[in-house]
């Protein structure tokens, strides 16, 4: 949500009320480069791919009931868009919620994929771009639901006031937290698993997913850069190689877009929120002049799951609980990604980490 006028708790004492949580440390594992072989970045083909053996799944491409072959050989090209989403995400390259659509996102996806791999940037998925972007296993797997899928399940009050007596803002639905977890769509879980009650999904049986995990990060970012009109944010490291790419979400209002050079002030996982009835004036909460509500954590707090605070009072790179929407201009000044990508730039900076903004 936006702005911390938006009030979300920051270290320095401008953006809120309450001490942050944590503040998450940047880790540096090796990483082998985008043109190798074979585990997150496969530019290049063995000369003999594995065959491997896998159970019946659906299609992965956009007609419903379609099977795949249940053995197949890996690393191969991505087929269809879900798979070319998935091989995407797997170099940390997000096209957003994974949903088997050839849309904005994931053009700039391919566009960044592009620009590591010094390949024309043109965001097509063009002959190019097929014979160097592959999947080395499947692009879906089965998920066994666990107790743990469930725990913690509970509605959302529709009120400032109703969420800000709830003990944390989880998820809803089981079909909405195995979505997030898997960077997808909770329309394309649904189409991957025609018939399924989600409601009554008991632990145990299993479900059609996206295998997508990101990987560690291979260093800590010197710099973000964030495109206003392009709407996504990159993370480079020192000798300006690519990190990661995610789609996001940039102010409604030109004039609340900030442009020019910023600094990350505090890094927070699970923030709570601060409802200033300055910013919502037409809320029944905000009929009690100086009210103000504080909000838990949780999937679905206006701010995601991860606050980075800038060094301008009131604005941040945050998660959000509608991550279909972002890419979207309609935040009121922050910069909004999925909980998932939010979560992992929060590994990839620290305090003092530039970040600069660009029309």
């Amino acid at each position: 949500m936006d702005r911390a006028r938006a009030i979300v708790n920051n270290r320095r004492g401008h953006l809120g009320e309450n001490p942050p949580t944590r503040t998450a440390r940047s880790q540096d594992p090796a990483r082998k480069s985008p043109s190798s072989v074979p585990t997150q970045s496969l530019a290049s083909v063995p000369a003999q791919p594995s065959k491997v053996r896998e159970p019946v799944a659906p299609s992965t491409g956009t007609t419903p009931g379609r099977t795949v072959a249940a053995e197949s050989f890996y690393p191969r090209p991505a087929q269809t868009v879900l798979e070319l989403q998935v091989a995407l995400a797997r170099q940390v390259l997000s096209p957003g919620s994974i949903d088997g659509v050839m849309g904005g996102s994931t053009r700039k996806a391919l566009a960044a994929f592009q620009e590591q791999s010094g390949l024309p940037v043109t965001g097509e998925w063009d002959e190019a771009t097929r014979a160097r972007l592959w999947l080395e296993r499947p692009a879906l797997k089965l998920h066994t639901v666990t107790d743990e899928d469930r725990r913690g399940l509970q509605p959302l009050h529709a009120s400032w006031w109703g969420k800000s007596i709830q003990e944390a803002l989880e998820h809803e639905t089981l079909l909405e937290r195995l979505a997030e977890q898997h960077h997808a769509s909770p329309g394309l879980l649904q189409r991957l698993n025609p018939g399924t009650d989600w409601d009554g999904l008991e632990p145990g049986r299993t479900v059609w997913v996206p295998d997508v995990e990101y990987p560690p990060p291979r260093g800590t970012a010197a710099r973000l850069l964030i495109r206003l009109g392009e709407r996504w944010l990159r993370a480079y490291d020192a000798d300006g190689s690519l990190l990661a790419h995610f789609p996001c979400s940039v102010a409604r209002s030109v004039e609340k877009r900030p442009v020019g050079r910023l600094y990350v002030a505090v890094v927070v996982e699970r923030p709570n929120y601060t409802f200033n009835p300055e910013i919502f004036p037409d809320a029944p909460e905000a009929r009690e002049p100086g009210r103000k509500l504080i909000l838990p954590p949780g999937p679905n707090n206006p701010v995601g799951l991860a606050w980075i605070g800038l060094d301008r009072p009131g604005y941040g790179i945050h998660g959000t609980p509608s991550p279909e929407r972002v890419g979207r201009p309609e935040s009121r000044g922050c910069f909004r990604l999925t909980n998932w990508d939010a979560l992992y730039l929060l590994r990839l900076v620290r305090v003092g980490t530039p970040v600069d903004v660009e029309p």
